[in-house]
């Protein structure tokens, strides 16, 4: 098995499940196991150290409550498929990852943030309540006044205090399936800072970030700010324009790419052309369909082949506001000089996390995708050194590699999340991969 990185690589027993009543027999007569959904974290997260547990089966919707807008869903439903049901009736989930390929489960386990925490938080934030089945196969109902100490572990706990058997999370309202965006150009790292922090009060906020640029353009960027267009926006459209579905047609790359075509000048040569392109519709705002807005890279099915066969790693760091300008600015040069080639380098702003294991911290995060190398490896633990001086942390849904050292100097309420898998019998029947690389 392998995570979306395709790095690293394990073997793992594959079980199957399609129905909530085998769940509990299942986990009671295993030990190292892990839950997979989609199989979109990056690297060793949903890898069972023996046995992965298939979740995809568990996929039905059981309710609604147009009153309150909540959705209860079983754990292995898709984002994809909640957005083809909600959005036509005018509903969009609370908080959005940068795919719409993962399973809800996933999203608790991962505490996902998306374009909007710096105002909205992570998608735990927005779940009332879930069924865990636990160690020895009991089903436990979670929630902030239900089992909360199980509950916020298992929010951005990866999958290791017992498998999301359901979920129930809030919808909110929209009037139309369009996004208001307006781009913003910065020319350097600095005024990106300053634009999302000047932006913070748009719902959704995002930087790009030409990561190959260097000198007084290191971190040239296009922030894209935005909201969910209303129906004056959208020019009174009929239901069937405000709320259309995008083109069915994708393309997908039926092949690994040879890891030379992804190098520095091929990547600066698509970065020029994508910041110009940007740079022309600035101080202009234009409706961009949903999708396109929240999942650009769902448009190219398989998109992790362009890294080749070896796989590739993304690295996802958190860093204090008071630091980031600094710190982003070194970890920046680095890769710059380095030379190495990424089509994708993402900055946003974050809140605080609610989970015990959530990745969010209030500051700026930082997203690079990097081919595995040797040399690779080598500036990531340099860049890692810089991260944990700041005081910042990486993404567990996103790593492969990084140290123990690095974990435990980034997570401080990791102590009571190891006792509390301590006491629930967690550490022995719910081990991933990561969770052996880390010690956890």
């Amino acid at each position: 098995m392998e995570g979306w990185g395709r790095y690293p690589r394990h073997e793992s027993q594959a079980i199957n499940c399609q129905l909530p009543e085998a769940l509990s027999g299942t986990v009671a007569a295993r030990v190292g196991l892990i839950g997979r959904g989609n199989g979109r974290s990056y690297g060793d997260a949903a890898i069972g150290e023996q046995a992965t547990l298939m979740c995809r089966g568990l996929s039905r919707m059981r309710n609604f409550d147009p009153t309150g807008a909540t959705l209860t869903v079983e754990g292995g439903v898709m984002l994809s498929d909640i957005l083809r049901a909600f959005v036509p009736r005018g509903y969009f989930p609370p908080v959005v990852p940068g795919t719409k390929f993962v399973t809800v489960g996933g999203m608790i386990a991962s505490d996902v943030h998306g374009k909007n925490h710096h105002c909205d938080g992570g998608f735990g934030d927005h779940v009332s309540e879930l069924k865990l089945v636990v160690a020895g196969g009991e089903i436990l109902i979670c929630s902030r006044t239900r089992n909360p100490e199980l509950f916020f572990a298992t929010v951005g706990g990866m999958g290791m205090t017992g498998i999301i058997a359901e979920a129930t999370f809030r919808l909110k309202p929209i009037e139309s399936g369009w996004i208001a965006q307006k781009t913003i150009v910065a020319e350097n790292l600095g005024d990106a800072l300053k634009a999302l922090q000047q932006t913070e009060d748009v719902t959704y906020s995002v930087a790009w970030i030409d990561c190959l640029s260097q000198g007084a353009s290191l971190g040239r960027s296009l922030i894209f700010a935005g909201e969910h267009a209303t129906r004056d926006q959208v020019g009174g459209m009929p239901d069937a324009g405000r709320f259309a579905a995008k083109n069915a047609g994708r393309f997908s790359l039926p092949f690994d790419l040879p890891q030379w075509m992804l190098n520095k000048t091929s990547v600066a040569a698509f970065n020029e052309i994508y910041f110009r392109a940007g740079a022309r519709k600035a101080a202009m705002t234009s409706l961009v369909h949903w999708d396109k807005f929240f999942f650009p890279l769902d448009g190219i099915l398989e998109w992790n082949r362009l890294y080749g066969r070896r796989g590739f790693l993304q690295h996802q760091c958190v860093v204090p506001a008071q630091e980031a300008l600094a710190v982003l600015s070194g970890i920046l040069e680095r890769f710059a000089r380095s030379g190495k080639g990424s089509f994708l380098a993402v900055l946003k702003k974050l809140g605080g996390g609610s989970g015990l294991l959530s990745f969010p911290a209030p500051g700026y995060t930082l997203a690079l995708d990097l081919p595995v190398t040797q040399e690779v490896f080598r500036l990531l633990d340099e860049i890692d050194e810089l991260v944990v001086k700041a005081g910042g942390r990486l993404y567990l849904a996103k790593d492969a590699r990084q140290s123990r050292h690095t974990f435990e100097a980034g997570y401080p309420r990791l102590s009571a999340f190891k006792e509390l898998r301590k006491v629930t019998g967690a550490d022995r029947h719910f081990n991933s991969r990561l969770a052996k690389r880390l010690g956890i």
